[in-house]
């Protein structure tokens, strides 16, 4: 395995601007997880700006350090991890970054890699589901933000940051008796989005549950809900209180903590992951790479995961 550079010979303000200091894909024979960056935002409805989440999430990395106590594993000495670098998609033309996303992740996962999507907006959900549809059927969805993500249209259009699980749901890429929305909270259109989210397929854990049920047992949901087969984790780093996570397009009050979301990503071991994402970082709203840092550290926790799972 090639792991991180080594923090006691190059500083960690050094060194390349890969995710967590990690060897470039085209530096290692192979890959086991593969992390690309979607520098994409076209789909946003409110504040732009998280095209540039996946340098921002890579600068942010810098200190993760190889050992994960609390999963008691060193995910990059279990797995090859390499970053990709970034897919090149069209900023004006939706349909076509969707497919060119599509693209890229396919390839990346027939290639072997567990691929790790940076974002980006959450559009992009979209393209990673119907590439790992493609090698593994329906997936169950594990989704996790303050919004549900399942509306129709906006402003007459198909494709944007709050429509891709009712597209996916539509197309036959989901398992719509394993797919959960983990953190959801704030006001809605009407009661007709929760009805049209149900019918689609979702189980939802609300913010509200850790504050009356606890971690433990959201964690105890969400696990008979998933297992069976193939899982898609997609966070959204809006699934956090905006005190934890301020860089993000639409913040809404009473989210988790990022010790919550951790604990929660950490009770998914010995579940097939199949595919994570994680999206919405938007660096100009952020202070002092707050955000950042969560995002990094929840693609870092999932990495453990994985690894315990090997």
């Amino acid at each position: 395995m090639i792991g991180p550079v080594d923090g006691q010979v190059v500083p960690r303000f050094a060194g390349p601007p890969t995710f967590a200091r990690l060897p470039r894909l085209d530096e290692v024979s192979r890959a086991d997880v593969a992390i690309v960056g979607l520098p994409f935002d076209a789909g946003t409805s409110y504040r732009p700006g998280a095209r540039f989440g996946p340098a921002h999430i890579r600068a942010s990395s810098r200190l993760l350090r190889p050992y994960h106590p609390a999963v008691g594993t060193a995910p990059f000495a279990a797995l090859q991890v390499a970053d990709a670098g970034d897919l090149a998609l069209n900023p004006f033309d939706i349909t076509e970054a969707l497919a060119a996303a599509e693209t890229g992740i396919r390839g990346l996962a027939e290639d072997g890699a567990t691929v790790v999507g940076l974002g980006g907006d959450h559009t992009l959900a979209l393209p990673a589901l119907r590439a790992l549809h493609a090698l593994h059927g329906p997936v169950a969805v594990l989704h996790f933000d303050a919004h549900l993500d399942t509306w129709d249209t906006y402003f007459g259009a198909p494709y944007t940051h709050g429509t891709p699980f009712r597209r996916a749901s539509e197309e036959g890429l989901i398992d719509p008796e394993r797919s959960m929305h983990v953190g959801i909270r704030g006001p809605l259109y009407s009661v007709a989005d929760l009805d049209d989210d149900a019918r689609l397929g979702f189980a939802v854990v609300r913010a509200d549950d850790y504050e009356t049920d606890g971690v433990a047992r959201a964690v105890e949901r969400l696990r008979r809900r998933l297992d069976g087969g193939p899982v898609y984790v997609s966070v959204d780093i809006d699934v956090l209180d905006p005190a934890a996570a301020p860089g993000t397009g639409t913040p809404e009050a009473g989210g988790l903590t990022s010790r919550e979301l951790l604990h929660t990503l950490r009770g998914l071991q010995g579940l097939d992951i199949v595919g994570f994402d994680v999206v919405e970082v938007a660096p100009a709203y952020d202070h002092a790479e707050i955000t950042g840092i969560a995002a990094a550290h929840v693609v870092y926790d999932l990495l453990a995961v994985l690894a315990a799972g090997r």
